[in-house]
């Protein structure tokens, strides 16, 4: 039986990376006509400033999810899974790693974005337990702005004996 990894990304994954997320997005590009933005960031320069956590199996990123610290929240900047990996629960593990890390910063809140054409994602994330927050358009795209709020947890209590909620 083969091991899944959890990880954080290195600067010499950036390629990778990379690689991964064209191939993830690149069913969408018939869709919406152009590649989507995640297809065009420089992750040489993203793994530096972001926190990138990894999926790896035999050495080989099968799924990523990016990740920002933001005032009240984390931000999910990207979740790209390798097409040959969908269908086995990865994104899914993706998203509960970034509510772990959300709570364990503190964070009693998750947010993304998402092109309302990517409509199979906008279905996972509400599966996910993500609520559309609103609609906005944006470059000859409707961009859905998701959050989930994240059970109280042990933030949360931690914060209440400390005193500061």
């Amino acid at each position: 039986m083969s091991t899944i990894d959890f990880r954080p990304a290195e600067p010499g994954d950036a390629v990778a990376i990379r690689d991964v997320t064209r191939a993830a997005y690149a069913k969408w590009v018939p869709i919406i006509g152009r590649e989507p933005l995640p297809m065009q960031a420089d992750y040489e320069r993203a793994v530096r400033e972001h926190q990138f956590d990894l999926l790896v199996e035999h050495g080989r990123i099968l799924g990523l999810i990016e990740t920002m610290r933001r005032a009240d929240h984390l931000w999910i900047e990207n979740l790209a899974v390798a097409p040959e990996a969908r269908g086995r629960g990865l994104g899914r593990r993706l998203l509960a790693g970034a509510e772990d890390k959300a709570r364990a910063g503190g964070f009693l809140e998750v947010r993304l974005s998402t092109n309302a054409a990517f409509e199979t994602n906008v279905a996972f994330y509400r599966r996910g337990g993500f609520v559309v927050d609103r609609e906005e358009a944006f470059a000859h795209a409707l961009v859905v702005y998701m959050s989930k709020r994240l059970g109280s947890g042990g933030a949360a209590k931690r914060d209440r004996v400390a005193g500061t909620l």
